[in-house]
C-alpha cells in the first residue's frame, strides 16, 4: 500500500455525513433500522431544503480546527444523492432546494485551498435492482416476502449503474484527492449475513481500475473488499501502527462526535476537545490519521456542539500544528501517559497527564540540544541525573543510565495536552531518520 505525500503529511481531515437521514435525525442507519419501505422513506426527498447551506462555513471550519481535507457522503447507504446524477431522479436537484450540492462543496472547499474527498457508498437501498440480504431495511420479512421481493432484480444492472454514477462524479467536478467507498460484506469469517456482498458485486477490481484511471493520484480507500492505498480502523482507535500480513501500512482512523455518523438530534454522548486531541496525537505517533465526522442538520448547518468542538481542536491545533502536521511516529519510548511525534529534528513529548515537577525520558540523554514548551516556547531545564546519586530527604535519586530527566512547573499549562519540544542534536536526529 501506498500514498500521496499530502496524505501522510496533513494527517486530520473532516468527515460529513449528510443527506435525506438528517431529516429523521436518529442516525444515519435509520432506514435499515426501522425497517422502512423504500416509498415511506422517500417521504424526506419531498421534505429536503437545506436553505441554510453553506459548504464555504463547513470549508472554513475545518480549516480552522486544523484539518486539511473534506470529504462529503456523495451517497449513503440510502442511496439519495447529493448531486445532479443523470443515472436517477433520486437526487439533491428533484428536492425543494433544487441544487447540485456536491458541486457547491468542491468549489467550497478549494476556495480554502483543502483537498476534496468523496464517499461513495456501494449499498443502495432504494435501487430497484439491489438485491435484499442481511443488512437491507426489508431482512426481517417472511421468506416469501424477501423472494418475491428479489425477483426479478439484477445487481449486473446495479453494478453498471453504481459504476455509471463513479464515473459522474470522478469526471463532473475536477480534480478529486480522495475517494472512500463503504462498504462490503462478503459472508467469510468476519462478516455472517446472509446474502453479504463483496468484490464480485461491485465489480471492484474494475470499479478501482475506473478510479484511478478517471483520477491519477487519487487516494482510495481499503473496503472494495480488495486492497486499496489505506486501511479505515472505525469508530475504535487502534493500540500499535496498522499491519497487513505482519507489514505496517498507512492508516486513517474514523472517528465520530458522539457515536453517529449523521444527525443525530437526542444523541448528546458527545466526545470532550480534550479527548479527541489525545485520540489525533494517538493516532500520528502511530504513523495514522484521523477523519473526523460532522453531521450537519437537515437545514445544512453544523449544530453547536459540532462548531464548539471544531473550534475547540482548533484552539490546540494553532498552538501545536508541527507537533501533528508533517510529523509521524519515534523510535524513542514515550514515559507512561505520554506520546512521541517526530517532525525532523524536533521531538514532541504529548503529556496526557500532568506529572510533578520531573519528567524522566529514557534513552534521550546527550540527545536533546534544547526543551521548551510548544504552546508557548517557555524553555524547559533538563539534565541528567548520574545512576549512583542517592535520593534524600529533599532531592531527587538517580536514574538509569541514558535517562533525559525534565524540570516542570507545578502548574499544568491551560490547554488541551501540553507537548514539550524537544530539539535533537544532530547526531540523534541523523540516527531518527536512519531508523
Amino acid at each position: 500500500m501506498s500514498v500521496p505525500a499530502w496524505f501522510t503529511h496533513d494527517r486530520f481531515g473532516m468527515f460529513v455525513h449528510w443527506g435525506l437521514y438528517s431529516l429523521p435525525a436518529r442516525h444515519e442507519w435509520v432506514m435499515n433500522r426501522e425497517r422502512r419501505t423504500v416509498e415511506d422513506y422517500e417521504r424526506y426527498l419531498h421534505r429536503f431544503e437545506p436553505d441554510l447551506y453553506d459548504p464555504r462555513a463547513w470549508a472554513r471550519a475545518a480549516k480552522e480546527a486544523g484539518m486539511r481535507y473534506v470529504v462529503l457522503t456523495t451517497k449513503h447507504h440510502e442511496g439519495f444523492c447529493l448531486w445532479d446524477s443523470k443515472l436517477t431522479d433520486y437526487t439533491s436537484t428533484h428536492t425543494p432546494i433544487g441544487r447540485d450540492l456536491v458541486a457547491e462543496f468542491v468549489e467550497a472547499v478549494r476556495a480554502e485551498g483543502l483537498k476534496v474527498g468523496f464517499y461513495h457508498s456501494l449499498i443502495d437501498w432504494h435501487h430497484p435492482d439491489f438485491t435484499v440480504d442481511g443488512h437491507h431495511p426489508r431482512r426481517d420479512e417472511p421468506r416469501e416476502v424477501v423472494e418475491k421481493l428479489n425477483e426479478g432484480r439484477d445487481m449486473a444492472r446495479y453494478r453498471a449503474y453504481l459504476h455509471g454514477q463513479v464515473e459522474e462524479l470522478l469526471t463532473g467536478y475536477g480534480k478529486i484527492d480522495y475517494l472512500f467507498y463503504d462498504f462490503s460484506y462478503r459472508q467469510d469469517d468476519h462478516h455472517d449475513v446472509w446474502g453479504g456482498k463483496g468484490a464480485d458485486d461491485w465489480g471492484s477490481e474494475e470499479l478501482l481500475a475506473l478510479t484511478r484511471r478517471l483520477q491519477p493520484g487519487i487516494v482510495v480507500n481499503d473496503r472494495l473488499d480488495i486492497p486499496g492505498d489505506f486501511v479505515t480502523p472505525e469508530q475504535y482507535q487502534p493500540d500499535r501502527p496498522m499491519e497487513v500480513d505482519g507489514v505496517p501500512v498507512p492508516w486513517e482512523a474514523c472517528q465520530t462526535l458522539n457515536g453517529s455518523w449523521g444527525y443525530d438530534r437526542d444523541n448528546h454522548h458527545v466526545k470532550s476537545v480534550d479527548l479527541l486531541v489525545r485520540m489525533l496525537i494517538d493516532g500520528v505517533s502511530k504513523n495514522g490519521n484521523m477523519l473526523l465526522n460532522v453531521g450537519p442538520t437537515g437545514r445544512g448547518e453544523l449544530d453547536p456542539t459540532a462548531l464548539a468542538t471544531l473550534e475547540g481542536i482548533g484552539a490546540w491545533m494553532r498552538r501545536h500544528e508541527r507537533s501533528i502536521r508533517g510529523a509521524g511516529p519515534a523510535t524513542f519510548t514515550a514515559p507512561p501517559d505520554a506520546r512521541y511525534t517526530r517532525r525532523g529534528d524536533r521531538l514532541y513529548l504529548h503529556l496526557f497527564t500532568w506529572p510533578f515537577e520531573h519528567l524522566h525520558l529514557p534513552g534521550l540523554a546527550g540527545k536533546v540540544a534544547y526543551a521548551q514548551f510548544l504552546h508557548d516556547a517557555s524553555e524547559l531545564a533538563h539534565r541528567e541525573i548520574a545512576p549512583d546519586i542517592k535520593a534524600v530527604t529533599t532531592g531527587i535519586g538517580g536514574q538509569p543510565a541514558g535517562t533525559l530527566t525534565l524540570t516542570l512547573p507545578v502548574v499544568r499549562p491551560d490547554v488541551a495536552v501540553p507537548v514539550v519540544e524537544l530539539f535533537l542534536t544532530e547526531e540523534a536526529a541523523a540516527e531518527e531518520e536512519g531508523a
